[in-house]
């Protein structure tokens, strides 16, 4: 299948950033090709419909297998509704409309007969605010392996496996039937996202996962990310351009197009290209302009 190019048009360079190339995270500077070679994931001229509204325009982007992506841009550039795409979220939202292909190790997750629970399997999810179940620490954990069937020789060492992915099991191993609502922010985040990893996915989708919390606890799950890189594919959105630089491996920007006529602003994907090039040397103004601060 055929992907957009890395970039996708050329300007000036970037004299006023976030930070420096001192600050954007190794994980950045990991030796990669321009493109993503055989990718877990690719969105394949993606257009969004909310009723009429002509949400995303025409996206083309590919996830790399054990990278790190993150979506950046402006409110309302539609980057979470691609990510809501890539698992089949935007099914749940009545009048949205999806044309274009998303393709998950080669098969179009939209093709008739695809079951989008089987989707969301595969591919799990972590939003913006921390969304435990009411219910134990335990119980939070072993929901999903449990309500998919998911075939679990012992649940007790699969929910602490998942705690453990999740940095999280040194801190709740002697609680884990109290609630969950007696986590602190941090802590909550990091169990959605052992509930997430307890059903075994291939890719993480992760809707600005941090914006709710304070900076130790925003460190605390950055870290686990990139942990977590070792064994998943994981896809980001992010209003925070110094998160972005310090944790992706790879960086989407994306800008909204106003119509003339309604107001009605569309998202487009602007550049794509490794982290280190978009913050050190973007090919596109509006990039420059938007990671140096000029409007945004």
């Amino acid at each position: 299948m055929s992907t957009s190019p890395a970039t996708i048009s050329a300007s000036g360079s970037t004299t006023d950033r976030v930070g420096s190339l001192a600050d954007v995270h190794e994980a950045a500077e990991r030796v990669l090709p321009d493109l993503p070679t055989d990718p877990v994931m690719e969105a394949l001229d993606l257009n969004v419909y909310y009723g009429d509204f002509h949400a995303v325009h025409n996206v083309n982007l590919a996830f790399g297998r054990n990278e790190i992506t993150a979506l950046i841009g402006p409110s309302g550039c539609g980057k979470s509704t691609v990510l809501r795409c890539l698992n089949r979220m935007n099914d749940l939202v009545a009048g949205a409309r999806v044309e274009g292909e998303v393709s998950y190790h080669g098969q179009n997750i939209y093709a008739r007969g695809v079951d989008p629970i089987a989707v969301r399997t595969q591919v799990g999810m972590v939003f913006q605010k921390p969304n435990p179940f009411p219910k134990s620490i335990y119980d939070n954990v072993a929901y999903g392996p449990r309500v998919t069937g998911m075939k679990v020789e012992n649940m007790d060492d699969l929910v602490e496996e998942a705690l453990r992915g999740a940095a999280l099991w040194d801190e709740v191993k002697d609680k884990l039937k109290q609630s969950a609502y007696g986590l602190s922010g941090g802590q909550q985040q990091r169990l959605c996202i052992a509930r997430t990893i307890a059903t075994k996915p291939d890719v993480i989708l992760m809707d600005e996962p941090c914006s709710a919390l304070d900076p130790i606890a925003t460190s605390r799950v950055e870290d686990l990310m990139i942990s977590l890189r070792e064994d998943y594919t994981i896809i980001v959105v992010t209003h925070n351009m110094q998160q972005a630089a310090r944790v992706s491996d790879r960086t989407a920007f994306f800008t909204a197009r106003p119509d003339e006529t309604t107001g009605n602003r569309t998202g487009l994907l602007v550049e794509y290209n490794l982290t280190s090039n978009i913050f050190s040397n973007p090919n596109d103004k509006r990039t420059e302009d938007y990671i140096s601060g000029r409007f945004g």
